[in-house]
């Protein structure tokens, strides 16, 4: 994928409206077995080996050579058969990556081979080759040789263990790394020590040993470390710096006091007139050196007059704090460079410091905590933030979420459908000391939230915890419709660095899967309700006790934030659960919010979705989902994925991100009729780089379409159908197909675009989409899909029309406000990852007008 230097592009026209009436309404690949031609397949390998092979030097010991075997593409390795476990010095399979193709997964096995092993590897070829004629069964290795696509010398980019797409795009940059190296003669980390003072290369005082490994960090560029790399031959494997949750809390106030004026000396805090992260909770530590610049004394409010609002007494406020200014205070830390924070911080205590609040009237203090920083500033640019929610349990009630009838998962509350007002703009009258009243009678100001989807409290040893998460429906007001939404994904499932009392604990959520806290809202009537979360972000992972009859919570395994402090204390803790991820995300929208200052929150939610992929281990699942039924399922687990910052402000040559806001008037009525009807559709005829998709024929390219709307909801429970329905409006969007000229695509969709009689051509379902239906036309204010297919079919998929469907404004005159008209938000991406073509160039020049950033 080409580097994203470039913003996304605005579409300036409005879409063309026309009177409208709605027209009536696979499993994963198997494994490839060897075809190709034996013999010469392990003669090409055997010279790769010899290729790849380099003479040891005379005056070094116990020197070797690092080989990268390939897989095939969707084939495993036969990874055993890599590596000796006879005693002594054997070849020893140090680091396995795996790297994402649209052919299937691609497997790198990079071994070390001691000087005297050559022979391991040549005599299994030579075996392979000389059995390669056989008529009856298999040659000799063939699990292994015919599983092997390529043979290389190893680079250090062939040992780096993280995610493939994470690796330094530039070899001059300097960063931190975390080194593995082998253990062999014990002698490996003076080795390293002494090469990093010859060569000015610095190390961190710390280095972590276990088993047949030690790990040390050393700051250099990508050049220098290859160098290294060349030079010793103790590296295994290599990793981005992660685990200073691990050791960094553990240090002394006076220790830990040095990583915080470092981390100040470097960081550049955004002016008083940049977007903030507004944290409705318990209260900020605005003192905290790592946060009074960021946030000022008159940015800290309380519901309540009499409590103080410049004191925090809990520590959730303050460590959510952290994460929600720095994104990844981890990273920041562990990076040499410079950082310019883009968004500031505002804080509303909406908990009192001693007992708590009533449950029944959390909605009207999330509504008074929204009116405090808005009567101080009412224009500033907000993302509020909320990660305090309520058990989805009845209070005082032994039940739990699954012991509870499916179809009261996901109903709306008080507290959910105020979210839901203050999103769609409703104004605030609180001037009664109790009473406080949501005025849809003021101009509608948008407000963007980001919620917490709520964590599953009590995780046990023996749980399943897919299935625990997929049963546990996320917390109240987390249901909201026009709010985000944020579950937890496990970014680690490694004790490398875990205390010696968590000795023989094991993580319980692999790697890129969902966090055994996570909710979701499988369970939920899905006809009626929205899915839930919209994303996931980093939320820490649980371990299971050696007998594996408990659970506790390693802090190698959680986030490393800012801590409230308390005389003698440090400034680090580490955090974790759907908190922590929510904090993050809010910390993204805000800074989409500085980018693109112009945009509306509708906008901004739709870019922190749009913008989020799947990691490997959710992508695994959709692929092997046999229905769009149960792809939507996995939707109503891991939202669309993991948001990132980067892809929701930036575009790239090759990957075109095109924003389109615009106004529609849902219904209408004759005369006095109470029963409404749809009054319009929008056609968007989309600048489009046609010329350029079509020369690229048949190359695969992604489409990704988002659709984002806040809806007015009808918080009362009559049934929430028809006039008594949640939303006051719907909106669905659909695309043209290739087949399509654009008048046969609106007759397809609108029956007033038909003369009398006449009837597009039948065609059958589409082919392309990932969800289809089942989420294009869905419930919930947010829709989004991806198409994939060929180049030349997208060039003639130019057109999306949005359209209403019922809502409770519909059939009720006296509150419908169609005729303000509706606001919403297109977000449109072509990525064509495996070809060198300008598309966003070709859409500039016709576009002409580009939000810069």
């Amino acid at each position: 994928m080409a580097e994203r230097d470039r913003p996304h592009i605005v579409v300036p026209t409005p879409p063309l409206s026309e009177s409208f009436t709605l027209v009536g309404p696979g499993g994963g690949p198997d494994r490839v077995a060897f075809g190709g031609n034996r013999p010469a397949h392990g003669k090409r390998l055997t010279e790769e080996f010899e290729a790849a092979w380099t003479p040891p030097v005379e005056d070094a010991e116990d020197r070797g050579t690092y080989i990268t075997f390939v897989s095939f593409p969707g084939l495993e390795l036969a990874i055993e058969s890599l590596e000796s476990h006879r005693s002594g010095s054997q070849p020893e399979l140090v680091a396995v990556q795996e790297e994402q193709t649209p052919g299937g997964p691609i497997f790198n096995a990079t071994v070390f081979i001691p000087d005297g092993k050559k022979e391991f590897f040549l005599k299994k070829l030579e075996q392979y080759v000389a059995t390669a004629n056989v008529t009856e069964g298999m040659p000799d290795n063939a699990p292994l040789i015919e599983g092997i696509a390529s043979i290389r010398r190893a680079t250090i980019r062939e040992l780096w263990t993280d995610p493939f797409d994470e690796f330094p795009t530039d070899p001059t940059e300097l960063r931190w790394w975390e080194v593995w190296l082998r253990r062999g003669d014990g002698k490996e980390h003076a080795r390293l020590m002494e090469y990093a003072r010859r060569h000015g290369l610095k190390t961190s005082a710390h280095y972590l040993g276990f088993d047949d490994r030690t790990i040390v960090l050393m700051q250099a560029t990508a050049e220098q470390l290859a160098m290294t790399f060349q030079s010793i031959d103790d590296i295994a494997e290599l990793r981005r710096p992660r685990e200073v949750s691990s050791f960094l809390p553990g240090l002394s106030a006076t220790e830990q006091r040095e990583w915080v004026r470092e981390l100040q000396s470097r960081v550049r805090h955004a002016g008083s007139g940049a977007p903030v992260v507004c944290i409705l909770d318990r209260g900020i530590q605005a003192s905290h050196p790592l946060l009074e610049e960021s946030i000022a004394p008159e940015d800290l409010h309380a519901v309540e007059q009499s409590w103080r609002k410049d004191v925090a007494v809990y520590s959730h406020g303050t460590e959510v704090a952290g994460l929600a200014l720095y994104g990844d205070l981890q990273a920041a830390i562990s990076s040499p460079h410079g950082l310019q924070l883009d968004h500031r911080l505002e804080s509303v205590k909406i908990l009192p410091d001693t007992g708590d609040n009533d449950p029944d009237v959390y909605g009207a203090i999330t509504a008074r905590a929204v009116d405090q920083p808005e009567i101080t500033d009412r224009d500033r640019h907000r993302v509020y933030m909320l990660a305090v929610t309520a058990p989805s349990a009845l209070p005082g009630v032994d039940a739990e979420v699954r012991d509870r009838p499916k179809q009261e998962s996901g109903r709306p509350t008080a507290w959910s459908a105020t979210v839901d007002a203050l999103a769609f703009g409703r104004g605030i009258d609180d001037a009664s000391p109790k009473f406080t009243y949501l005025n849809r009678d003021e101009e509608a100001v948008p407000r963007l939230f980001v919620i917490s989807a709520g964590n599953v409290r009590d995780v046990r040893a023996e749980d399943d915890h897919l299935d625990r998460s997929d049963a546990e429906s996320v917390e109240d007001p987390a249901q909201s419709w026009n709010a985000i939404t944020v579950g937890a994904y496990a970014e680690h499932d490694t004790m490398d660095h875990a205390l010696d009392l968590f000795k023989g604990y094991v993580p319980i959520a692999p790697r890129g899967e969902l966090s055994p806290t996570s909710r979701t809202s499988v369970s939920f009537d899905q006809k009626r309700w929205p899915f839930k979360p919209d994303v996931v972000a980093s939320g820490g992972n649980l371990a299971r006790t050696p007998d594996r009859t408990g659970v506790d919570t390693p802090e190698n395994l959680a986030i490393l934030t800012t801590r409230l402090q308390h005389p003698g204390e440090g400034y680090f803790t580490t955090t974790r659960d759907t908190s922590a991820a929510t904090a993050q995300v809010a910390a993204i929208a805000a800074d989409i919010r500085a980018a693109y200052p112009h945009l509306r929150p509708e906008t901004v939610r739709a870019l922190v979705v749009h913008s989020a992929e799947w990691t490997s281990a959710m992508e695994t699942r959709f692929g092997a989902a046999a229905t769009k039924k149960d792809a939507v399922n996995l939707l109503r687990r891991y939202g669309m994925g993991v948001p990132s910052l980067e892809r929701a402000t930036r575009s790239a040559s090759n990957a075109l991100t095109l924003v389109d806001e615009a106004v529609i008037h849902p219904y209408e009525r004759k005369g006095n009729s109470s029963s409404g009807k749809a009054r319009e559709m929008n056609l968007h005829k989309l600048p489009w780089p046609i010329a350029e998709l079509s020369d690229l024929g048949e190359t695969m390219v992604r489409l990704r379409v988002t659709l984002s709307y806040f809806i007015e909801p009808n918080p009362s429970n009559r049934g929430w159908n028809g006039r008594y329905a949640y939303p006051s409006h719907g909106l669905r969007f659909a695309m043209k197909r290739p087949e399509d000229n654009i008048d046969a695509f609106r007759q397809r969709i609108n029956k007033q675009a038909r003369e009398e009689g006449e009837k597009p051509l039948e065609l059958r379902t589409e082919t392309g989409w990932l969800f289809g239906r089942d989420q294009q036309t869905s419930s919930g204010s947010l829709h989004t899909d991806i198409w994939r297919g060929t180049a030349a079919d997208l060039a003639s998929k130019e057109a999306i029309v949005v359209y209403p469907v019922a809502g409770w404004w519909k059939n009720r005159p006296k509150m419908d406000q169609s005729d303000q008209g509706v606001n919403y938000s297109l977000v449109v991406s072509i990525e064509a990852p495996e070809v060198e073509v300008d598309l966003w160039a070709a859409v500039e020049q016709q576009v002409r007008t580009v939000i810069e950033v």
